[in-house]
């Protein structure tokens, strides 16, 4: 942490904590938050802001309340500067994130977010990495189930190979498995990108591309185009497995921050690593028809919404028909969720290695707001423990080792295993 923030009146300050998500997290950091952590409440409304800490109970009594809206500059400026660290809930990040970013990128405050835009990602780094590395700021994006599973299992699984001295990573793959529902906040932040594509097609490259969040890609792995859709046995990624795989809704999304993580390590991960995420189909006789229609609906459903959203009409439709943000399942549901991440990893001596990544509760929500709350944890109170690095960085080459550890301690399951 620079020494800028040691002084300041919070530890964390929850941007948000009046949505849906945002009140999850505020609850599991009231159970979660060391009983001396100075905490505030941030969002546009002081009235909800009040509703929100009142329902937390006596704890949260002397939680701080600010009031402030994204699209106030001064007044994020004034936020990020009375605090160490930022969570935000407040998405889509490419419609409301951006000045926040900017604001903690200014006053060195570390930051932590649930983005799954990877438009967004791209936009901060080029405007904001910079400023951030040279004020001490780590901002660190996609703290959610997008994309802690997917960046500590190929971490760990490194961490493991330096230690055991087998080689370098090379073919790596993670096979997702859940129950779950896709949040009204997920299919807004997936609008907003189509949105800005349909306003500036030559950004469909930052999705399209694997190495588009990579600080140089110059130096990235030279092992060809990498593709996310998938329709395959689960054999082909390793023999002992049954069944099919297909496309893994956000695989797009978290392979390019693995990527971003080996890059911003110094791509330690090795000059042949390649990834990629799938998710199970079961082993069914139709588990190669449902893979193939997961995979095919995502397309449709992409193209669908590209079209959808360069006319006024098309956007009002999508309106009317898409959940809406700030909504979510109720206490049942989100407890009855869980995922499970396995990744199969090979290195250059031919050693294997199998990782798991695996958690009780809805992955979009529950697990989401333990992730998001122990990431904002961590930044504030484990910064002994952190690799020393700022800018615009991913949950790995943040946090590494000491997310790790608090993530377990909160009950997930983050093994690896030589096979």
């Amino acid at each position: 942490m620079n020494d800028m923030a040691d002084s300041r009146e919070f530890d964390i300050i929850l941007f948000g904590a009046t949505g849906f998500v945002g009140k999850l997290t505020a609850r599991y950091l009231l159970g979660a938050a060391p009983d001396a952590a100075r905490i505030g409440l941030a969002g546009r409304s002081l009235d909800k802001l009040t509703a929100v800490r009142t329902e937390l109970g006596p704890k949260a009594a002397n939680w701080g309340l600010v009031v402030a809206d994204s699209t106030d500059q001064a007044a994020l400026d004034a936020l990020a500067a009375r605090t160490k660290v930022v969570i935000t809930t407040v998405g889509p990040y490419l419609r409301y994130g951006m000045p926040l970013v900017a604001a903690c990128a200014k006053a060195g405050t570390h930051y932590t977010d649930l983005t799954g835009e990877p438009l967004f990602i791209r936009d901060a780094i080029d405007q904001y990495h910079d400023q951030a590395v040279a004020t001490g700021a780590k901002i660190v994006n996609s703290c959610g189930f997008d994309s802690i599973p997917s960046d500590l299992s190929v971490y760990e699984v490194y961490r493991r190979t330096v230690a055991d001295n087998t080689g370098e990573l090379e073919d790596t793959t993670l096979i997702a498995s859940m129950r779950g529902g896709v949040s009204g906040g997920t299919i807004d932040s997936g609008r907003a990108m189509m949105e800005a594509i349909a306003a500036d097609p030559a950004k469909g490259s930052v999705l399209s591309h694997p190495y588009s969040l990579s600080p140089d890609r110059s130096m990235d792995p030279d092992v060809g185009r990498q593709s996310d859709q998938a329709l395959m046995r689960a054999s082909t990624i390793d023999p002992s497995l049954d069944g099919w795989v297909g496309t893994f809704i956000m695989a797009s999304h978290n392979t390019k921050i693995v990527r971003r993580t080996n890059g911003l390590l110094g791509w330690v991960y090795g000059k042949n690593f390649r990834y990629r995420e799938v998710m199970s189909a079961g082993k069914s006789p139709v588990a190669p028809l449902v893979a193939a229609g997961v995979a095919g609906g995502i397309v449709a459903t992409m193209a669908a919404g590209a079209v959808l959203s360069r006319a006024a009409a098309g956007r009002k439709l999508l309106d009317r028909v898409l959940p809406k943000p700030g909504t979510g399942p109720g206490e049942k549901t989100r407890d009855s969720g869980w995922f499970s991440m396995k990744t199969y990893a090979y290195t250059s001596s031919g050693a294997k290695y199998v990782a798991t990544f695996a958690g009780k509760g809805d992955p979009g929500y529950k697990a989401t707001s333990v992730m998001l709350g122990e990431s904002g944890l961590c930044l504030a109170f484990d910064t002994d423990k952190q690799p020393e690095l700022a800018g615009i960085l991913t949950p790995a080459a943040a946090m590494g080792d000491a997310l790790t550890e608090r993530l377990r301690a909160a009950g997930m399951t983050i093994e690896v295993e030589r096979a």
